[in-house]
């Protein structure tokens, strides 16, 4: 068997990216050294209270990444408003990444990884530890700097700094 007779594999890397971060871009990077297709799932999940709207968070999604030096696959975007692991499936992905910054975060990712493995064991949950640089980024703390006045320029790109200010008026 060579490589081309492998199957293909497609990852899934799922978030709410109100808005997405450079963490965010960084981890998508690193995703995509690991399967052979990558999808970026935006979650439409109005329980959140996003600040953009989908549509808005899919568009910077897709900008951040055609602007992405290093791919190592090709990565598409796409919402979805049902079940990540229905999501997953119905993409015929083979592993989810999910990005973990602090002890905090494992608590909760932990209990999501194993009623996702209930649901379809066939899906495995990757983990990616959050390098030390972007460990205490968080959208919800860019929306709110920027919110305050404060310089979010080093945290995400040019593009979604001029919309998270155009959005909260500074």
């Amino acid at each position: 068997m060579t490589a081309h007779d492998l199957p293909s594999r497609t990852g899934i890397y799922p978030g709410t990216f109100d808005p997405v971060t450079k963490g965010h871009l960084h981890l998508i990077r690193r995703a995509s050294k690991l399967v052979d297709r990558l999808i970026v799932a935006v979650a439409d999940n109005v329980g959140k209270q996003p600040l953009f709207t989908v549509e808005e968070r899919v568009a910077m999604v897709r900008t951040d990444i055609e602007n992405m030096h290093e791919k190592h696959c090709p990565i598409t975007v796409a919402r979805f408003d049902n079940l990540l692991i229905h999501f997953a499936r119905d993409k015929e992905a083979s592993c989810i990444f999910r990005g973990l910054r602090a002890v905090s975060d494992f608590e909760f990712e932990f209990q999501m990884t194993g009623m996702n493995a209930r649901l379809d064991p066939e899906i495995e949950t990757v983990f990616l530890m959050a390098a030390d640089k972007w460990q205490f980024v968080s959208s919800s703390f860019v929306k709110e700097i920027c919110t305050l006045g404060g310089d979010i320029s080093d945290v995400v790109t040019p593009a979604v700094e001029e919309r998270l200010k155009a959005k909260t008026h500074r």
